[in-house]
């Protein structure tokens, strides 16, 4: 489909038509027939500007929907799924919890967006760039800016621990790269060695705290003996803060009316917040506001810390109805919702008319006041109906790079390794370095290492093993430009340079190492990109 700009511009329509390499799987929204075929040659720059845009706003939905619905049902599910309150138990859930659902909350953009391009042969590249693109910014320009921003000791085993985990993921995806294919065995061995990393952070906790001899009691990620690796990127929302809005909650509680609750509940914006913001903060919120508003309507959110556990019956009996028909209208880009059963009644109404009843029932039989026993029914609800979201916004995602890839003649991995990982690691990035300024930067050290071998162990082994779903099991990831083995070449040197020189320092990092490894990744950036556009020739 790249020769679309080497023809006439008066044939590009008729080229991407012809082409069946030109056709973009899944997605709501044809981009190439967009550009070449909708808008004229003429306003070429006028299509790639609106793209670049759209773009933007996808990442948007992406950073919403995993921080403020994706994450808080995971971390729900995870609360109702504690099987004892032990105290021992509950450590050890507590870990688990951190290795487990906050990496896939955290990393939920990442690994959607992998999954998503390992769908089609054609945009694996995108993954692998993308994957290994984020591996290099996070592990020298996040690491590197929490050292600059505030020199620290990091934690000795924990780091020792992920970076060899790390470099065991990318030696084992770089043998696939270099044979060009991946096997059912080898997609399930990706998840197997996560699996056998979150065996390993546990059971070496425990052996910490037991030689501690306070193995029994849990101490809390932020505290320097309990500086956990491999819990992923925490927000800094989950620290340890004052109270921003209890201070304003009533001493005597009121009845509301349904309709008040509901208004109130649909409201993405809080007016005393608004007033203490500055302009840049309310700009960025007056682009949020209408996907909070969208996923308000869809998604429903169980938070363990509100007494009410935030139950809001008239928008919780709303949500019987829009989250499951978001659901089936996501699903395959609505293939299956628009599916007429018989030829004659559509699923989408179907749906619409249990949930309808449903929501009927809910609302009859419960109170505004006290939820439901079954309300944590409504957390896997919110995990599932916040998934598809995500999943939909990484599928169109992964379309328009993949047009601005044929537009500019770049290669999958080229957009992968710049804008598609910068994209994805720009949240993670400012929650780690604003950790590292509240005082807590072992953590976010450590979550730069453990967040991406979650990224690149279940990405890649899932959206592989999802592929082979379709019947074919050999996945070919074959690269599309020697700039992968620059890349791959890059990620390994850099986590080689972080396990020998932070030993020698005795692991007292500081702004030196900061600046190395910050420098490291402009080096790194100028010799991809000068590849990529030929100027340098590699064989």
């Amino acid at each position: 489909c790249w020769e679309v700009r080497e023809h006439n511009s008066s044939e590009w329509c008729h080229f991407i038509w012809s082409n069946p390499d030109c056709r973009l799987d899944g997605g709501f929204l044809d981009y190439l027939n967009g550009v070449f075929c909708v808008f004229p040659p003429q306003l070429l720059p006028l299509a790639v500007t609106l793209y670049a845009l759209w773009l933007l706003y996808l990442f948007i939905i992406l950073s919403v929907t995993a921080e403020k619905f994706f994450c808080p049902n995971l971390s729900a599910i995870s609360t109702n799924l504690k099987l004892s309150h032990n105290v021992a138990i509950f450590s050890l859930t507590s870990l688990l919890h951190g290795v487990t659902f906050l990496a896939f909350g955290n990393g939920a953009p990442d690994v959607f967006s992998a999954v998503v391009a390992f769908s089609d042969p054609r945009t694996a590249g995108l993954a692998i760039g993308a994957i290994f693109g984020a591996g290099v910014f996070v592990t020298t320009v996040v690491a590197g800016g929490i050292a600059l921003v505030k020199p620290f000791t990091a934690a000795s085993r924990p780091f020792l621990r992920d970076v060899i985990f790390y470099m065991v993921a990318v030696f084992v995806t770089f043998m696939v790269l270099y044979f060009g294919r991946i096997r059912l065995g080898e997609a399930l061995g990706y998840l197997g060695l996560y699996v056998f990393y979150v065996f390993t952070v546990v059971l070496c906790t425990w052996i910490h705290r037991r030689q501690r001899g306070d193995g029994l009691t849990p101490s809390r990620p932020w505290e320097p003996g309990g500086s956990l690796a491999g819990l992923g990127a925490l927000h800094p929302t989950q620290l340890p803060c004052p109270l921003t809005g209890e201070e304003y909650r009533p001493l005597l509680p009121s009845r509301e009316t349904s309709l008040r609750i509901l208004t109130t509940a649909l409201s993405p914006l809080d007016y005393r917040k608004w007033r203490r913001k500055p302009w840049y903060w309310r700009l960025l919120k007056a682009f949020k506001m209408p996907v909070e508003l969208v996923l308000l309507l869809t998604v429903p959110i169980v938070d363990p810390d509100k007494d009410d556990l935030n139950w809001k019956r008239p928008l919780n009996c709303l949500h019987i109805l829009t989250s499951p028909l978001l659901c089936i209208l996501t699903l395959k880009s609505g293939a299956y919702g628009l599916y007429q059963i018989q030829g004659i009644f559509p699923v989408w109404g179907l749906v619409t008319l249990f949930g309808s009843l449903l929501a009927i029932i809910i609302f009859i039989t419960t109170s505004n006041e006290e939820p439901p026993k079954y309300h944590c029914v409504f957390a896997f609800l919110g995990f599932l109906a916040s998934a598809m979201w995500i999943n939909a916004a990484a599928t169109e995602l992964v379309n328009i790079l993949r047009t601005l890839g044929i537009i500019f003649q770049l290669s999958n991995t080229v957009l992968g390794l710049t804008l598609l990982a910068w994209g994805n690691s720009i949240g993670d990035t400012f929650s780690d370095l604003t950790m590292a300024r509240q005082g807590y930067p072992r953590m976010a050290f450590s979550a730069c290492f453990g967040g991406i071998i979650f990224n690149i162990l279940v990405g890649v082994g899932l959206g592989c093993l999802l592929q082979m779903t379709s019947g074919q099991l050999v996945v070919k990831l074959e690269p599309d430009s020697v700039l992968v083995w620059v890349l791959a070449g890059a990620l390994g040197l850099s986590l080689v340079f972080s396990f020998v020189s932070v030993p020698v320092q005795c692991f007292q990092l500081g702004k030196a190492y900061g600046i190395c490894l910050i420098t490291y990744y402009l080096v790194f950036l100028c010799v991809a990109l000068l590849t990529e556009f030929r100027v340098i020739h590699l064989s």
